[in-house]
């Protein structure tokens, strides 16, 4: 350890970030690295705490807690979650290498676990960071920022090159879906030499990560940039390609020693309720899809919500990034809706540390809308009741208040009598996450979909010889570090099974 007084010595210091007003003009990254040096103040900030729950990675059940302090003893519940880094990254030891400015070793020492860093450095909610040490009563380490300046330098400095392996294992492997899961077991797999072929349906690469993510939070020439390391080390592409009938499905089983399916859980929660006809509903999924695909190919932003009054419906990362793209494209006002009560401020007894903190806090869209707007666009505890249509058009909503109580040590909720209200909407984005995996690839390949509507397998393999399935197709809807865990694993397995 460089610095034993480093937590104490250095405050916490974020990435310098442009002001909401600026930013809401483009859809460039609004954030830049600390100059060298401060980063790696922060990284003296690591206190080598001997227990490093910060790459724990794993998820914790929910469990009924003992404590006297708990408002009913053995009926209130510790809520599960992450505990630390899926990848297990080795975040006291790259710290130490970033204080002591050694960062070519900190660049090796990080790439042994993620082959991703230039993602998870952007996009990650970095559970890692809430299962710091520092964060039990303090600001914790700013591991996701190290760790983005890592990778940034080595790219600066040209360390990032193409693994090409000295010989090939003679096994072809086809991984159908580029997402971040199908590109972590594509990596992996030609690592250990064997040819991988991964069919994209989509006109780009990328997946989720491609058009799921706007361009502020994870610029597309990043993924570009990665993809061509990849293809430069072995990895054939092949874009718009569904593999979207049995014929095709059953060629990939005969053409390939293995196949993977890394779809993502793609089947987004709709919301049947009276006038989902209505023109003017969609998926979050589709509008942040529509805007990313006009500026790749027009260089301008999509204009389908300039104008207009916009309810999003749901309350996770989709509806914040909904909120960030609604205000560049021109929205005339934005509205929020949760089901859920506003978080604590604080953790509460059931969201202890190390779990990944469950408190409030304001992201990025929602801060520049608190801006431009003058007023936070959240309204808590809503349940939408029905859709107002004329003319065929959505015109807005029907919505009550919720109230939340224990019953049993589970959270339960009732509508509020006389709660009932209109609210005016001509846009509403449907933000309230994904249900699994299409039905119609699970016919595709002969396979069943588990209890949770997701590809079952047992240990990646499907009951089908020689298909197996990784990431959220595998788990459910997840994080971009839990997919890229998963990719590698099944890499694992795979090879365990060609040997």
């Amino acid at each position: 350890m460089g610095n034993p007084r480093g937590f104490l010595d250095f405050q916490r210091k974020e990435l310098k970030e442009r002001t909401p007003k600026e930013r809401v003009s483009d859809f460039k990254e609004f954030y830049t690295l600390l100059p060298k040096r401060e980063q790696e103040e922060q990284a003296g900030r690591c206190m080598n705490c001997g227990v490093a729950f910060c790459h724990t990675g794993v998820i914790a059940k929910a469990q009924t807690c003992q404590s006297e302090s708990c408002d009913s003893k053995n009926s209130a519940h510790i809520e599960g979650g992450d505990v630390g880094c899926p990848l297990h990254n080795l975040i006291p030891e790259w710290n130490d290498l970033i204080y002591k400015g050694l960062w070519e070793e900190a660049y090796e020492r990080l790439t042994l676990t993620n082959p991703f860093p230039d993602f998870t450095g952007r996009v990650c909610p970095a559970p890692c960071e809430d299962s710091c040490v520092c964060a039990i009563n303090g600001e914790s380490v700013t591991i996701k920022n190290n760790e983005l300046a890592i990778i940034e330098n080595a790219f600066k400095k040209s360390l990032v090159q193409p693994f090409v392996p000295i010989s090939r294992s003679g096994k072809k492997i086809a991984i159908v879906g580029s997402g971040p899961a199908g590109l972590a077991c594509a990596w992996e797999l030609n690592r250990a030499g064997h040819s991988v072929v991964i069919y994209e349906r989509s006109d780009r690469l990328g997946g989720l990560l491609m058009y799921g993510i706007p361009d502020m939070k994870l610029d597309k020439a990043v993924i570009e940039r990665r993809i061509e390391i990849m293809r430069k080390s072995g990895i054939e592409f092949k874009t718009k390609n569904a593999i979207d009938s049995k014929r095709k499905a059953e060629s990939l089983l005969r053409d390939y020693d293995r196949v993977v399916l890394a779809t993502g859980a793609s089947e987004p929660i709709d919301l049947n309720i009276k006038g989902r006809e209505g023109e003017g509903i969609m998926f979050a999924v589709d509008f942040l899809m529509r805007n990313t695909k006009s500026l790749l190919d027009s260089k301008k932003c999509d204009t389908l919500a300039k104008g207009k009054h916009v309810l999003i419906i749901g309350s996770g990362d989709t509806s914040v990034d909904c909120v960030a793209v609604a205000l560049r494209q021109g929205a005339q006002s934005i509205t929020r809706f949760e089901r859920s009560p506003k978080r604590p401020e604080k953790r509460p007894y059931t969201n202890p540390w190390p779990l990944k903190k469950n408190t409030f806090h304001t992201d990025y869209g929602l801060k520049e809308a608190l801006v431009m707007y003058g007023e936070d666009v959240r309204k808590y505890q809503k349940l939408t009741k029905e859709f107002l249509v004329k003319k065929g058009k959505v015109s807005g909503v029907v919505a009550v208040d919720l109230e939340w109580s224990q019953k049993e040590g589970k959270r339960v909720s009732q509508e509020v009598k006389g709660s009932e209200k209109e609210y005016k909407a001509d846009l509403i984005l449907l933000a309230m996450g994904f249900s699994g995996s299409q039905k119609a690839l699970a016919e595709c390949f002969g396979i069943a979909l588990d209890g949770r509507q997701n590809l079952k397998n047992t240990h990646y393999q499907t009951e089908r010889e020689g298909l197996y399935v990784c990431g959220d197709a595998k788990s459910g809807q997840s994080l971009v570090v839990w997919a890229i865990k998963d990719g590698l694993e099944c890499a694992k397995a795979i090879c365990k099974d060609l040997e």
